[in-house]
């Protein structure tokens, strides 16, 4: 048995190619289907590795207070947005002195900019530095961890004492080849010592996670003074089953902060950080949908063309099935031939598919700087696509080529 399908299987091999340029063709238009919808699946699942990493990381127990809520900031236009007022200075302050929620640390921070430059010695760097003034709950609640160093003290904070956490790529720049720890940096002026140096992150839709400084958030209130500036508040909360019920009073402790009447709406947003992530993931469900759809049709295609490749080639080689069936071949044997034919050339098609569609889905990812990652899910629907399309387009052929009288078929010219 192992040995008759051997000879099928090479027989199949020569036929391929002695009509090389027809099924180059066909392997081409098979791939060109599972190109696209791997080259979607790759770069959605490089998009969800990206946000589940940046924002895991934040924990499933943290709350934001905010200008919006997550529904109105991605409503893309949908309705009519309300304008809530800033989260002003005051506001957060009085919030902060208010919530005594148990097993719950509250952070203020603000991005007072993103234009800033940095000196070391003769050194500087690009205006693209990101100014976050924090107090000392900020790293722990944003999921910021230190590589070198250590976090702000609330003496830091109290105190208004000039310190900084860089970014890692102060690292690779400014303090490239000393010991970051202790070194002494300007910013509009003022000078901060660094003591510590945040874990490298990348960036997320194109923006540096590692191009940023952290200061306390006096000293940064101080050098930074635009009006309107918005606040921003985190808590997080030790146990996670108590979650639900920390947002409920912090919802109503925002609302006596703000003296808004009960029948009045919020004026301001709750975001859980799991909600967010939640919220984008759900989006990426549609790209994976496109990409079904846009395989799908290619797919269509193709297996009409594989279908109409294997009628020919049944047609041209009428004489030798003919042969094949008086010398003792059984229908079986025929069928099993032509099939083999139409998987190896399907298998070639999702083959050359796949690694297109990897390729580009990582080529798209390291442009917009997404973790990129391997798509199994996207590997596995290409092979079990083109066996479907192989076993959709080779049936009729192959019980075709069977079915073939032996007499006939020796007479066909």
């Amino acid at each position: 048995m192992f040995k008759l399908f051997k000879e099928n299987v090479r027989i199949a091999m020569g036929s391929i190619r002695t009509q090389l340029l027809r099924t180059i063709l066909t392997v081409f238009i098979i791939g060109l289907g599972i190109w696209a919808l791997v080259g979607i699946l790759t770069f959605t699942a490089a998009l969800e590795n990206t946000l589940s990493t940046d924002f895991a990381s934040m924990g499933s127990n943290t709350f934001n207070i905010e200008q919006y809520d997550i529904s109105q900031q991605m409503d893309g236009g949908n309705r009519k947005k309300a304008v809530n007022p800033i989260i002003s200075y005051p506001e957060a302050v009085g919030f902060k002195q208010k919530y005594k929620y148990p097993f719950t640390h509250t952070s203020l921070s603000f991005t007072a900019t993103t234009k800033a430059e940095a000196k070391f010695e003769s050194k500087k760097t690009d205006p693209d530095i990101s100014v976050l003034g924090v107090d000392e709950y900020y790293m722990i609640n944003s999921g910021s961890e230190v590589n070198l160093g250590r976090n702000f003290t609330p003496f830091d904070i109290q105190n208004n004492v000039s310190v900084c956490i860089v970014g890692s790529d102060f690292e690779k720049d400014l303090l490239k080849d000393v010991n970051p720890i202790d070194k002494v940096i300007s910013i509009r002026g003022a000078k901060f010592k660094v003591i510590g140096v945040l874990k490298e992150k990348g960036s997320t839709f194109g923006n540096s996670q590692d191009l940023r400084v952290f200061i306390p958030i006096q000293i940064a209130r101080s050098l930074f003074t635009a009006p309107n500036i918005n606040y921003t508040v985190s808590v997080m909360i030790d146990k996670k089953e108590l979650l639900d019920e920390a947002i409920d009073n912090a919802n109503s402790m925002m609302r006596r902060v703000r003296k808004l009447s009960p029948v009045k709406e919020n004026n301001f947003g709750i975001s859980r950080s799991d909600d967010l992530i939640n919220k984008i993931l759900s989006i990426t469900q549609y790209l994976g949908m496109a990409a079904w759809v846009i395989g799908i049709i290619t797919i269509f295609g193709s297996s009409i063309a594989l279908m109409n490749i294997m009628l020919v080639s049944v047609t041209e080689r009428t004489r030798e099935i003919g042969v094949r069936k008086a010398l003792g071949a059984k229908k079986t044997t025929i069928a099993v031939q032509f099939f083999i034919e139409t998987l190896v050339i399907g298998q070639l098609g999702g083959l050359v598919g796949l690694i297109l569609g990897i390729l580009t889905g990582y080529g798209i990812a390291s442009l917009l700087n997404f973790a990129f990652v391997i798509p199994w899910g996207a590997i596995l629907a290409a092979f079990v696509t083109t066996f479907l399309v192989a076993v959709v387009s080779g049936s009729y052929p192959a019980v075709k080529a069977a079915r073939l009288d032996p007499i006939e078929a020796l007479r066909y010219e």
